[in-house]
């Protein structure tokens, strides 16, 4: 999965008619956390970030997302010369959806067969 997965983040990047880079101002907890507040800003992002894919969805866009790996966030953040406190926790990328797009197969479950009580 993750080798079909991660070349296709690169493309739909690529091809994107635009690309979103949500940085956040980051305090000295984020990456050492001491209690569950010092996590605030990375959460409020993430929950910024669901909002704008719905929003664009809701638009008729689509939207897709890669995470940046190893120093990748900071050399990008140097680049675009974002603040040294900013962090960059992914890429967006966001356009019209393509119109050959192939078709996925949804499973129905009713609640009965996806609910377990006792087991796993």
């Amino acid at each position: 999965m993750y080798a079909i997965a991660m070349p296709r983040q690169y493309s739909m990047l690529y091809n994107a008619s635009h690309i979103i880079l949500p940085f956040f101002k980051s305090n000295s907890g984020v990456m050492n956390p001491t209690s569950v507040s010092s996590l605030n800003p990375i959460s409020s992002i993430w929950c910024v970030i669901e909002n704008m894919f719905l929003a664009a969805t809701a638009e008729g866009l689509a939207c897709s997302m890669r995470i940046p790996v190893g120093d990748e966030g900071l050399n990008v953040a140097k680049m675009v010369e974002a603040p040294e406190s900013y962090l960059l926790p992914c890429y967006i990328g966001v356009g019209y959806p393509a119109s050959e797009k192939p078709f996925v197969e949804q499973n129905e479950y009713t609640a009965k067969q996806k609910i377990h009580f006792g087991r796993w």
